[in-house]
């Protein structure tokens, strides 16, 4: 993962896992990343991992709540939700079909972001996707 230098702005957002605050959450990520030509990948790939948790997880039960966490450096963007687990399998990438119904939200997620990468998070998990604000030397991405 890229290393967030001190000169890092760092969000972060709770919600309760109802279905309306999917929206919520694409507004808040609008309103910080106002004027970043990312902003819209980053409201669809805050979209997709919110309903994720609220689909596929405990975050949707009653009670259930995701967080958002949302760090904007000179080089990128970190979009993170943590959802409350309680499925037993960690989300991954599956490349469906593009006719299926579901199951293709993580792919879409992946094919936006630079990197996407899911860990264990106190019982949950959290899904972190980077998109790529400045390129490197001759033109690479940074490391």
């Amino acid at each position: 993962m890229h290393e967030y230098t001190s000169s890092a702005r760092v969000w972060g957002l709770s919600c309760p896992g109802f279905p309306e605050e999917v929206s919520r959450a694409r507004r808040w990520t609008r309103d910080i990343l106002r004027g970043s030509p990312l902003a819209e990948n980053a409201e669809l790939i805050v979209s997709e991992l919110s309903a994720n948790a609220i689909l596929h997880t405990a975050s949707g039960q009653t009670s259930g709540s995701f967080h958002l966490a949302l760090a904007v450096s000179p080089q990128v963007i970190a979009l993170s939700v943590t959802d409350d687990g309680g499925t037993g399998t960690a989300p991954k990438v599956e490349h469906q079909d593009q006719d299926a119904e579901h199951g293709r939200g993580l792919g879409m997620v992946s094919a936006l972001a630079h990197r996407v990468v899911v860990h264990d998070s106190h019982g949950g998990h959290t899904v972190t996707a980077e998109l790529i604000t400045e390129v490197g030397p001759a033109g690479g991405h940074p490391c």
